[in-house]
Parts: structure tokens; C-alpha cells; sequence
């Protein structure tokens, strides 16, 4: 059985609380549910992974290696500054799909930059919480190639 992992940034878990004009008004529990839902649905198990602290993440990354298939990323804040997070990718080298709720292309100038898109082989831009079902079927379809 295949193997992804979702990893969400800073402030994920504040969804329907933090801004809902831009995020929407789903909280974070029904982001999970939704892609746990679509895992099952495909015979894909997943792990769900969501934290405030770069390190964290940065350690999740490198502790993939070896056990996971595909990682789906929202790196939030730390897509615009975090190179940390980028080198981690790039050295586990496991196929990655960027993802963003919201058109980062459309927002502040500093949002137009992603280090860690850098390391990612598709990007799903300002699909709301649906992008991320868009992005683990384009992991998907990337492991059937394989």
C-alpha cells in the first residue's frame, strides 16, 4: 500500500477561525477528514502532520525517508522564507506537490516567492481546501508512473 504524507505549516489548524474570507469557513478537523476520507477511497494510507515550529517540519521531512511514497506540502508562512524546508525536500528527494488555499500569486508581493515549491514537481494554487485532493491525485498518478 502506498504511502503520503500531508504536511501543513504555521496557522493550518486555525482554518475557520483565522481570516474565513480568504481560507473559507472549514476548520481543520474537516480538512483532515476530507483527505482521510479520499485515502481510504483509494487503498493510500496517509498521515496527517501539521505544525507551527520549522524545525518540526523540517524533521518530519527527513523522517519520511525510506517509509513514504509521496508528500503533499502547505508550508504556509514558511514557503515565503524557509530554505530549511526546501533542502530537507530536495534531500529526501520523495515526489512533492505544493498546495496553497489561497492564490499566493494574487496576495502580498513577499507571497509570490516559494522555496520550497522549488522542490516540488506540480503546484495547486488557490483551489481552497479541494486543492488538496487535486494534490494527491497528482501524487497518485506521479507513483503510477513509477
Amino acid at each position: 500500500m502506498k504511502k503520503f504524507l500531508v504536511i501543513n505549516g504555521p496557522n493550518i489548524n486555525m482554518l475557520g477561525i483565522r481570516e474565513p474570507n480568504l481560507y473559507g469557513k472549514e476548520n481543520y478537523q474537516s480538512l483532515i477528514s476530507m483527505i482521510r476520507k479520499w485515502g481510504k477511497e483509494n487503498n493510500i494510507e496517509i498521515e496527517c502532520y501539521q505544525s507551527n515550529h520549522e524545525g518540526d517540519i523540517v524533521d518530519k521531512i527527513q523522517e519520511a525517508y525510506g517509509k513514504i511514497d509521496g508528500i503533499v506540502i502547505n508550508p504556509a508562512a514558511y514557503t515565503h522564507t524557509s530554505v530549511a524546508i526546501l533542502d530537507a525536500l530536495k534531500a529526501v528527494k520523495i515526489p512533492a506537490v505544493e498546495v496553497h488555499i489561497t492564490d499566493i500569486n494574487k496576495r502580498d508581493e513577499f507571497r509570490k516567492v516559494s522555496y520550497a515549491g522549488q522542490a516540488c514537481f506540480a503546484h495547486v494554487i488557490g483551489e481552497g481546501l479541494n486543492g488538496y485532493i487535486k494534490a494527491l491525485e497528482l501524487l497518485k498518478q506521479q507513483n503510477e508512473i513509477k
